[in-house]
């Protein structure tokens, strides 16, 4: 399965705009609900990739996929829920 240039440049926008969302609100101190929009659209791009690489049989990728969305999940539960700001 080949994906169209368009859309992996999209996905790369995405990942690039979730870094600068987790990253930017500690940095400049406003908009600090902003780490976890940025966190669970993370989970949503990850979970994507990991049904994404499934057909392919890439099970190293799939791994690598499952530990960023625990890690972008934790993220957006503890901003959310254990330390909203």
């Amino acid at each position: 399965m080949v994906l169209p240039m368009w859309f992996r440049q999209a996905i790369g926008v995405a990942e690039i705009l979730a870094g600068i969302g987790l990253w930017l609100p500690m940095l400049i101190g406003i908009l600090p609900w902003l780490r976890s929009l940025a966190a669970a659209g993370l989970v949503v791009l990850m979970i994507s990739a990991a049904i994404f690489h499934v057909p392919r049989r890439e099970h190293s990728s799939i791994a690598f996929n499952l530990v960023l969305l625990a890690l972008a999940a934790l993220v957006a539960y503890g901003r959310y829920v254990l330390v909203p700001a």
